[in-house]
Formats: C-alpha cells, sequence, structure tokens
C-alpha cells in the first residue's frame, strides 16, 4: 500500500510516498481503509525534526488521526467493528496511508451526516478546545482571547467560548479576510499576530488559549487581567522564551496562572464521550468544521507547504 513517510527532516520535500506493506491489526486493534486523514500541526514539528530527541526518526510514516472503514480486527475485538465507518487515533505515526490501524478504545463510529474529512478536521483538535477552556476555568461573562486562532484548535476553541457565554472572543488573525471568517464563527474581536488592536477590544483578558507560543508569548501573559488563566496548547510558532516565567513572577500580585494542556492527560473514555457529543452537534450543524483543502495523499508535500507558508485556514485533510 501506499504511505507517506519523512525521508529526510526539514522542508516538505523531505517528505516521500513509498510503498508498504498493508498493516496487521496487532490484539486489540481495528484496521482502517482509509478515506480522509487529518494534516495537523504536530506532523509539521515532526517533520521538520523538532522532537528527534523523543525518539522520532527519519523514516517515520506521519498522521495521527484517520477516517474511514474498519477492514479487519484484531484479537480480542468484537467482530461487528468491521465495516463501520469510523474515525480513529492512531498515536503520531501511521495515518498518511491507505490503511491504518489504530486500539479500538481510541476508534468511534461516525455518525450519519458527517464526512470523514469533518471527522478529522474536529476529531482531535476539538477536545483540546473544550478540555483548555475546561482547564482555564472559563465561565460565562468572561472575556477570552484565542491566539492562532485559524486551525482547528482555534476554530472550534471560538465556538465553544461563544457558546459558553464569554462576554467577548478575541482572536489573533493574519489577514482582515480570515478575521473576518472568525468573526462569521463567533469571533467579537479581532487582533494582529503580536495582539494590537484599532478596534475597541479589550485590553485585558480573563482567559488566553494559546496554540502558537514562540518569542512573543510573554506579550500576550501581559494580557491577562488579574486571576487571569493562560493555557499553552501548542507550539506552532516555536518554543517561548525559557525566561518567560518572569513574567508571570514580575506580575506577582495580580495572581496570574499559566498552565500546558495536552489530550493525553485526559482518561480515554472522557475524551471519547466529548468527541461523540462534538460530533453529534457537527453532523446536526450545531458546530461548524471547517475544511481547508482536500488533496491527494501523494501530494502530502503540497499540504504542508501550505501549513509552513501559514495559508492554511481550517485543516487540510488527504485522501488515498
Amino acid at each position: 500500500m501506499r504511505a507517506v513517510v519523512i525521508r529526510t527532516f526539514g522542508d516538505p520535500d523531505g517528505l516521500e510516498v513509498v510503498d508498504v506493506p498493508e498493516p496487521v491489526p496487532a490484539p486489540g486493534q481495528v484496521r482502517i481503509a482509509t478515506e480522509a486523514i487529518g494534516v495537523g500541526g504536530v506532523d509539521a514539528v515532526i517533520r521538520r525534526g523538532t522532537l528527534a530527541a523523543y525518539g522520532f526518526r527519519e523514516g517515520h510514516l506521519l498522521g495521527s488521526e484517520v477516517a474511514g472503514r474498519v477492514t479487519a480486527v484484531g484479537e480480542g475485538v468484537d467482530a461487528s467493528w468491521t465495516g463501520r465507518r469510523v474515525w480513529a487515533f492512531t498515536g503520531l505515526s501511521g495515518g498518511y496511508a491507505e490503511q491504518a490501524v489504530a486500539a479500538v478504545e481510541d476508534v468511534l463510529a461516525l455518525p450519519d451526516g458527517l464526512t470523514g474529512a469533518d471527522a478529522v478536521t474536529l476529531g482531535g483538535s476539538g477536545v483540546v478546545a473544550h478540555f483548555a477552556l475546561d482547564r482555564a476555568r472559563s465561565m460565562p461573562g468572561e472575556t477570552v482571547l484565542v491566539r492562532g486562532a485559524a486551525g482547528g484548535i482555534g476554530i472550534t476553541a471560538v465556538q465553544l467560548a461563544a457558546r459558553n457565554g464569554a462576554s467577548a472572543v478575541a482572536v489573533t488573525a493574519s489577514s482582515a479576510e480570515r478575521g473576518a471568517r472568525l468573526r462569521d464563527l463567533g469571533a467579537t474581536h479581532v487582533l494582529d499576530r503580536s495582539g494590537e488592536s484599532g478596534t475597541d477590544a479589550p485590553t485585558g483578558f480573563d482567559v488566553v488559549i494559546d496554540v502558537v507560543g514562540g518569542p512573543q508569548l510573554p506579550r500576550f501573559l501581559d494580557k491577562l487581567n488579574p486571576n487571569g488563566r493562560y493555557v499553552a496548547v501548542g507550539v506552532v510558532g516555536g518554543q517561548p522564551p525559557a525566561d518567560f516565567g518572569m513574567r508571570l513572577m514580575d506580575a506577582f500580585r495580580r495572581s496570574l496562572s499559566f498552565a500546558t494542556f495536552s489530550s493525553d492527560t485526559v482518561p480515554g473514555p472522557d475524551r471519547q464521550a466529548v468527541r461523540s457529543s462534538q460530533f453529534a452537534d457537527a453532523a446536526h450543524g450545531n458546530l461548524r468544521t471547517v475544511v481547508h483543502r482536500v488533496l491527494p495523499l501523494d501530494q502530502a508535500v503540497r499540504a504542508h507547504r501550505a501549513m509552513d507558508a501559514g495559508e492554511v485556514f481550517g485543516r487540510v485533510v488527504l485522501t488515498p
């Protein structure tokens, strides 16, 4: 079968389409014929070699979430899964392929009316957005800033914050066109990437959800109101300065909080319960997904170039 691996770390040209054997589901796993493959920011971080110290090596088969139909089950898995359309988390590898395997506890049946592309756009990112707002103890009437709102996590976080009764939902965006699209999704104020705005946006925020990280993170810590909570859910812009914590100490009397969040720390059944609810909402039009573009699997290089260039609004999806 065809799959996409990292031939060499670095720019997208280091990706290569190769032929590999079809995976065989181990005990507790299912095999899925993929119809949609999510292309996420973590894929780009792995591809660049940023996480090589964590055991990722050249030759790695990218991809963490897929949607498709179950074609085989491993020992101990209920045979009734066979033939069902599902979403699945494959870990941090194995998704960019015509067939993928996943542990059955990381598989969720898709509701009628939800496409595979929508499922891989929402499946991973929606859970992060939900629990990040929960970790921030976001309450109705509070002001929320979503930094890096043009990706899957940010787009869902904007909708959830608005739905939860935030008094203001501000976003950072790289263009007026993106800002307008985010307003359509529930944002009330649009800031530029540095957090500046010529409009009547709040000068401070009770909650900041940050997908970006990077060298400007301390600037956004300064935007927290007293008792404000900052939750970092990604570092697509790179690691923050090593001494960023000094901003918190300098503002000691404002009682600010900073946390990182990974959905890995949420029990699997809780993740699946939220995901199931969000899939149902999306199938009924109560939660919107944004698919930037659908590309063939052999155009993974093009998908990654678009991500690196900052062109993607929503999620790019690959199809076999």
